[in-house]
């Protein structure tokens, strides 16, 4: 392994910690600004099942959003956080296999993952001091975006990319670019795998390097954005404990056991319920628009 992707190595490590010691402190500080005890078996399984098809190139946002929607598990304005908070350690287990599996140039792979980072730093304090209705209506569409790219990726309207593993002179510029606003797009809700593939295809890249930059991406961004949720107390504790204790093991069977599923009947039916998710939000938020309009 390359002195540069130990130093990537450290430098995770480390940031897993801070992350760690700050959602202890957020939970002695703000205490449970969401539902009270421990995660039962319903929010270990989400974490279980988001994770491991995440980890298998599904995507864990959308499909989690889904499954706190329909059950009404976490309040709408606190579901950005919890995703965020809750699938960080997960996502950064991935991000130490994908790192080592996949090949990506060094230069590129770190160089993407800081432009994506501070995208999230971005995104992440603009959304966790949004009122619910905008959060609401910015889910909403961002919901309706991720359905529109699990379609484009079962009928095959991805570039079909190139052969390349690393960025230099313009595309790398488009690179970081993309990565910035991938970043800040995420605290929203918008997962990034599906449009990261998009981006690294449009670049002549191999579609491979997409998971060890999608996943190195994540696991920097996601502490960072959580972060600013835990100092807000944006997010759902119990839900996010159960995210990240369910996810764990999960993404080490996805990775290391099961390695890969046909996936294009799930991802229909992921655009299914996520379309219908991303109904109930928007017209949640129309209720709420009503409703403030009367008062």
């Amino acid at each position: 392994m390359g002195s540069a992707k130990v130093l990537l190595f450290v430098a995770l490590g480390l940031l897993t910690v801070v992350f760690g010691v700050a959602w202890l402190r957020a939970l002695r500080a703000h205490g449970n600004p969401g539902r009270g005890g421990r995660p039962g078996l319903w929010e270990l399984g989400v974490g279980a099942i988001t994770n491991f098809f995440d980890t298998l190139g599904i995507g864990s946002f959308a499909p989690t959003t889904a499954a706190f929607k329909l059950r009404g598990a976490v309040p709408d304005e606190r579901i950005p956080g919890t995703l965020n908070v809750g699938h960080t350690l997960p996502v950064i287990t991935q991000a130490f296999i994908f790192i080592v599996v996949i090949d990506v140039a060094p230069g590129t792979l770190i160089s993407v993952i800081a432009s994506a980072v501070a995208g999230a730093w971005l995104g992440a304090g603009i959304v966790a001091g949004m009122p619910r209705r905008r959060i609401q209506v910015g889910m909403g569409i961002a919901l309706l975006l991720a359905a529109l790219f699990f379609a484009m990726t079962n009928l095959n309207l991805f570039p079909g990319g190139g052969e390349a593993l690393s960025l230099e002179g313009p595309r790398l510029y488009i690179g970081l670019a993309g990565g910035f606003l991938l970043g800040s797009l995420m605290t929203l809700g918008i997962g990034m795998y599906a449009p990261c593939m998009i981006l690294v295809a449009l670049l002549g890249m191999n579609p491979r390097a997409a998971f060890p930059i999608m996943m190195g991406s994540c696991a920097f961004l996601m502490p960072v954005a959580g972060m600013r949720f835990l100092q807000r107390g944006s997010y759902d504790p119990c839900a996010a404990l159960g995210l990240a204790a369910g996810g764990v093991p999960a993404v080490l069977a996805a990775a290391l056991i099961v390695k890969s599923l046909p996936l294009t009947a799930l991802r229909w039916m992921v655009v299914a319920v996520v379309l219908y998710t991303s109904f109930t939000m928007l017209r949640s938020a129309r209720r709420e628009a009503l409703a403030g309009s009367r008062a």
